[in-house]
């Protein structure tokens, strides 16, 4: 997708489509992207927005793992993203499937 902005419209769109009998059912999503700091108001927007984009689908029961960076610059992206230092990704994909299993130890607990 073009931008952080439209993760909450992607992942929103392949759960729509999980609905129809032909198309692929997803039990999470890993929502990655990096926002950097830039000389206007927009970074404060995309991050927010697109966080907000997020809280509401997972407060609908939508799993998703949330490893958009929001960062200052280049070098602060790389410091979070690599694996040897802080893994974002491999955390928001940790995240998401740590979710995954407590949806479905819930499940069992409500008897489905």
């Amino acid at each position: 997708m073009p931008g952080a902005l439209e993760i909450p419209s992607t992942i929103a769109l392949a759960e729509e489509a999980g609905r129809y009998p032909t198309a692929p059912r997803y039990d999470g999503y890993v929502a990655l992207g990096c926002v950097i700091r830039g000389e206007t108001y927009h970074f404060e927007i995309v991050s927010d927005q697109s966080a907000a984009g997020i809280m509401l689908l997972g407060t609908r029961g939508v799993i998703i793992g949330n490893g958009i960076l929001t960062v200052e610059d280049e070098d602060q992206a790389w410091a979070r993203a690599r694996l040897s230092e802080g893994d974002k990704g491999g955390g928001a994909a940790r995240a998401c499937m740590d979710l995954i299993a407590l949806k479905k130890r819930l499940r069992v607990g409500l008897g489905e």
